[in-house]
C-alpha cells in the first residue's frame, strides 16, 4: 500500500493545478505513459492490491471496485479509486470536476471506453457509462474533490 501510494502522490502531485481536460490526458501520455517506469510500477501495486485484497474489494453486477484513497492534501484533492471489469458496462455516473483514468488491461485487447492501455480523461461536467470490451482490465481513476454522481439513464 505504501509503495501505491507514493506512486499516486507522484502523479498526483503533478498534475495538481492543471486543468481537467484533453491535454492532461496528453501530459498524462507524454509524462507517465503506458511505456514509462512510473506506469508499470502503478499497474504492478495494483495487481499486487487486487491480489493481496485490499483494492477491488467490493463486488456489484460483476465489478470488483474500492475507494482506496479519499481525497486531502496528500492527494492534493484527488481520491483513487480501482475497478476491475470484464466486458461489460458499469452505471452511468458523471463527473461534476471530470474523471482521469488510467486503463490498464488485463487480458488481450482489453479497452476502457474504446481506449487501450494509458490515460484517459473526461472534463467536467461529462457522463458516460463505462464500459470494458475485448477482455478484463483494471482501471484506476482519480476524482477531483472525490466527486461522483451516479445516474439513471
Amino acid at each position: 500500500m505504501e509503495k501505491f501510494e507514493g506512486l499516486v502522490k507522484q502523479i498526483t502531485g503533478a498534475i495538481a493545478g492543471r486543468a481537467v481536460d484533453g491535454g492532461l490526458g496528453d501530459y498524462l501520455n507524454a509524462e507517465f505513459g503506458a511505456g514509462g517506469e512510473t506506469f508499470r510500477a502503478l499497474a504492478e501495486s495494483c495487481r499486487q492490491g487486487v491480489a493481496e485484497g485490499w483494492l477491488c474489494k467490493h463486488e456489484h453486477g460483476g465489478i470488483k471496485f474500492g475507494r482506496v484513497i479519499k481525497p486531502g492534501d496528500a492527494t492534493h484533492g484527488f481520491s483513487v479509486d480501482v475497478v476491475e471489469m470484464a466486458d461489460l458496462a458499469g452505471p452511468h455516473h458523471s463527473h461534476p470536476k471530470g474523471e482521469i483514468d488510467m486503463i490498464i488491461p488485463e487480458t488481450g485487447g482489453a479497452k476502457f471506453d474504446d481506449h487501450g492501455e494509458g490515460w484517459l480523461v473526461y472534463g467536467p461536467g461529462t457522463a458516460h457509462k463505462p464500459t470494458v470490451t475485448g477482455g478484463r482490465a483494471l482501471v484506476l481513476y482519480l476524482l477531483p474533490g472525490g466527486e461522483i454522481e451516479f445516474t439513471k439513464t
